[in-house]
């Protein structure tokens, strides 16, 4: 299974980089690096917070998983931040929220900035929820929002998160089907080469 491969490669010394697909494939890859790494923080770029209350363990999909995931103890929500936010949960369960207007308004330095200052020097899974980008930059995704990221402020970002300590990342929610220009692919490769670069830069700068 999923959880089982991340382990193994994860003993290997790798980092993994999973493409996805729906977005409930994180929480099994984060099972696996918490049995490594411990709690961790959590950088999540998305549209939606995906922590809608469901406590029925025995089933997981795109929007609850990362209720399950705080609630289980794999992410430390305090030291976790998501960004692009545009959409309303009841409950954020204590994870800090950055929201897609507050990215344009005050721009991608103040949300880096204030990113890098919740996750400290904690182990970090990023995790880029493709549509995070407005539709027009990436519309070949199943749950599109207006009022998103424009490519290049998510370039900014994850650019300018170098220096945390990332130990490992996704990009997810590409769907082939409805990306008829192939934006969203284009996107969704220069979100991988960007997680890359960070994972890497982690690695060097030790």
């Amino acid at each position: 299974n999923t959880e089982y491969a991340i382990r193994k490669i994860l003993a290997s010394g790798a980092m993994p980089l999973v493409l996805g697909g729906d977005h409930f494939l994180t929480y099994p890859v984060l099972k696996a690096y918490a049995k490594k790494f411990g709690p961790l923080s959590l950088i999540h770029f998305d549209a939606h917070s995906d922590l809608w209350p469901d406590d029925d363990y025995d089933r997981i999909d795109h929007g609850t998983m990362f209720y399950k995931a705080v609630k289980s103890g794999l992410v430390d929500p305090k030291r976790s931040v998501q960004i692009g936010i545009r959409t309303t949960t009841e409950d954020y369960l204590g994870v800090n929220v950055i929201t897609a207007r507050e990215v344009h308004e005050k721009g991608t330095a103040w949300a880096v900035a204030k990113a890098k200052d919740i996750v400290g020097h904690a182990s970090t899974y990023v995790t880029f929820d493709i549509d995070a980008l407005d539709p027009a930059f990436a519309p070949g995704t199943g749950t599109p929002v207006w009022g998103g990221l424009a490519s290049w402020q998510a370039a900014a970002c994850l650019r300018d998160l170098a220096g945390i300590n990332m130990v490992g990342g996704d990009i997810v929610e590409v769907s082939p089907p409805y990306d008829t220009t192939g934006a969203t692919a284009i996107a969704g490769a220069h979100v991988a080469y960007e997680l890359i670069c960070l994972y890497h830069w982690a690695r060097t700068q030790r």
